[in-house]
């Protein structure tokens, strides 16, 4: 097979399993902690893993009244029209439906450095271009709009993490709103909400209510437990929502996703002992780490530890896989994900044993 040109494009690189990483250093894979994928230590609700059990059977059919009854509770928690709820499988499947319906040939998307890669992955695979702009050490990890504007030109698609991966910052809603305000008319601004139920702070959905340039993606994979289950959504301005059919990959959410997800909206009780362990957590690596930690509002915290690679190396070996933020252009950090009492106790403990 004779592919078109790929040789712009950035590979996604994932971190190690904890299959992986048992295999390489000889230890059987319960022994493993993995802090590396900002996974919830508390893995689905029971109400979830009970959905799941009693809907299993009707797999053989396609999802269209468990996406329906999704689709409607998510509309209803925010607050907005159901043809807003661009449903997905993940965050991933909402940012390609968002690149489907906005860039054409030679437009471009605007993304931060550091950031996550798939923004521009998407970008390029629907034949548009990137740029960045820079939010890291040297700008003091300052997520702000006059950041984003310094490298502001007119792009198709301007993409704000918030809380931001990896670094754990946030922009505050006026900036926001700035840069709502500040961009062109063909531009539509997407705050990626990856992490949001862990910031505390209010969700930018709201903004969708105001302006018509502003789109929103959450997932289900990070706070609610179900990575495994790829589902996700977009929130996006009534003016142009009902493109929705034209742009979305039939059946994409499977079945089960949609009904795990469904239940993971009633259990509220779950979702907030997830957003206080991550809390603790954070709070204690910030706390006891005998290094530089950013503070953070997302399930993990950036650590400054010299030099990460090598860092990496050590704590596999020890049965820790953080993640070594080289891919992210920042080989003197790694990000650790907050675990329960623990994981968190015992990844400090070896951190800090790596300085003596």
């Amino acid at each position: 097979m004779k592919t078109r040109d790929l040789s712009e494009h950035r590979e996604y690189a994932p971190g190690k399993s904890t299959g992986e990483v048992a295999i390489e250093i000889g230890r059987d894979e319960s022994e493993i902690i993995n802090l590396s994928s900002n996974e919830n230590p508390l893995g689905p609700s029971l109400n979830v893993i009970k959905t799941l059990k009693e809907k299993s059977e009707g797999v053989n059919r396609y999802p269209k009244e468990a996406s329906k009854d999704l689709i409607n509770k998510i509309a209803q928690k925010w607050g907005i029209g159901e043809s807003q709820v661009w449903l997905a499988n993940g965050a991933d499947g909402a940012i390609d439906y968002i690149s489907r319906a906005m860039i054409e040939p030679g437009d471009r998307v605007l993304v931060p450095n550091p950031g996550f890669a798939y923004y521009g992955m998407s970008s390029r695979f629907h034949h548009g271009g990137v740029e960045e702009y820079d939010i890291g050490k040297k700008e003091g990890f300052e997520l702000s709009a006059e950041n984003v504007f310094r490298g502001y030109k007119g792009q198709k698609i301007v993409y704000l993490t918030n809380p931001n991966n990896p670094t754990g910052g946030i922009f505050p809603t006026k900036e926001i709103e700035k840069i709502i305000e500040g961009v062109g008319e063909d531009s539509l601004v997407v705050v990626d909400e990856a992490y949001g139920e862990y910031s505390g702070k209010r969700s930018s959905i709201e903004l969708c209510k105001k302006y018509q340039n502003i789109a929103v993606i959450r997932t289900f994979s990070k706070a609610y437990g179900l990575a495994g289950c790829r589902i996700g959504y977009a929130i996006v301005p009534e003016e142009g929502s009902k493109e929705y059919s034209r742009v979305n990959t039939p059946f994409a959410a499977g079945e089960l996703s949609c009904y795990a997800a469904s239940a993971a909206l009633r259990d509220e009780k779950h979702l907030g002992k997830s957003i206080e362990m991550a809390r603790w957590s954070r709070e204690y690596m910030e706390k006891n780490l005998d290094m530089n930690v950013m503070k953070s509002y997302a399930n993990f915290v950036l650590v400054e530890i010299g030099n990460a690679t090598e860092s990496f190396e050590q704590l596999k070996n020890k049965g820790i896989i953080v993640r070594d933020c080289t891919s992210f252009g920042m080989p003197e950090y790694i990000r650790v994900t907050c675990g329960n009492q623990e994981q968190t106790e015992k990844v400090v403990k070896e951190i800090n044993n790596l300085q003596e």
